[in-house]
């Protein structure tokens, strides 16, 4: 099987080519062509970031949006900060307590919200597909619509990665989505989290909140037999953000615990798939 000798995709993931005697794939061809650089980006970030002085930060409890919230008060000085946490009804408890701790340890406001995402998550696991876009495009949704009613001009969030070259992106009714971790390496991210008091929830796939992740990786592996978090994964490895050996072994088959995934299937009103080989509703 061809493997990527740049990313961590192979030929059950992306279309790859011989470029050069080196098996590359498409989206590596076009980073290539078409290569972020990382000083730009974090110029551009760096110039966005001294106008802002009140935002609202999209925070998750999981590792990234806690790196968010600390960059934002402690590196930045933003005078005005909120962190607002979504819950969509399975994130880990670990994750919310971390959220309330650091927020605390930071002398941030924290608001929790609320939300039932059931019919995004049961959809995904009845059909092996990730949930992944459409819980996050559900709660930028939410989030924008919170940051515009509050009057916050800003939402920062937690994404390493760039919109394309640039840090930044302009969403509905002024609102303005700055990716504050972006080309910040995992190796960097993880030096600002041993600063704090962030303890690590035992959460299979790339995750520190979310209880769902894992159930559905677990589906869409014995589906489709490789991680939906493959693309982002590579990207990262892409970008120089996560080394190959790390990024393979967030891409290996996730084992959930047997509490967890009952946990899931219960509150989904899911019956348990794997050991009978089927899934269904209830």
């Amino acid at each position: 099987m061809l493997r990527c000798s740049l990313c961590v995709h192979d030929e059950r993931t992306a279309k790859i080519d011989i470029i050069n005697g080196k098996p590359l794939c498409r989206e590596c061809q076009i980073y290539l062509r078409h290569h972020p650089n990382r000083a730009d980006v974090r110029k551009e970030l760096e110039e966005i970031m001294a106008g802002v002085d009140k935002a609202l930060v999209a925070y998750s409890g999981g590792k990234d949006s806690v790196v968010a919230l600390y960059l934002a008060k402690e590196v930045y000085g933003i005078r005005k900060l909120e962190a607002v946490m979504i819950d969509h009804g399975l994130m880990a408890g670990e994750a919310i307590e971390n959220a309330r701790r650091i927020a605390r340890h930071l002398n941030v406001p924290f608001t929790l919200l609320k939300y039932d995402y059931s019919d995004i998550f049961r959809e995904a696991l009845l059909k092996g597909q990730s949930p992944c876009r459409a819980c996050s495009k559900r709660t930028m949704e939410k989030l924008r619509k919170y940051a515009a009613g509050k009057g916050y001009r800003y939402v920062i969030t937690g994404h390493e990665l760039p919109f394309g070259h640039h840090p930044y992106r302009e969403m509905r009714e002024g609102v303005v989505q700055i990716r504050l971790l972006s080309m910040m390496t995992e190796e960097e991210r993880f030096g600002i989290l041993e600063k704090l008091p962030f303890e690590f929830p035992e959460l299979p796939g790339y995750t520190t909140n979310c209880l769902v992740l894992g159930p559905a990786l677990e589906r869409y592996w014995e589906k489709h037999g490789h991680s939906f978090e493959q693309r982002r994964i590579a990207a990262l490895v892409r970008y120089g953000l996560m080394s190959r050996e790390k990024a393979e072994e967030e891409l290996r088959r996730p084992s959930v615990r047997e509490e967890q995934r009952r946990l899931v299937f219960e509150r989904l009103g899911l019956e348990e798939p794997f050991k009978r080989g089927r899934f269904t509703g209830r």
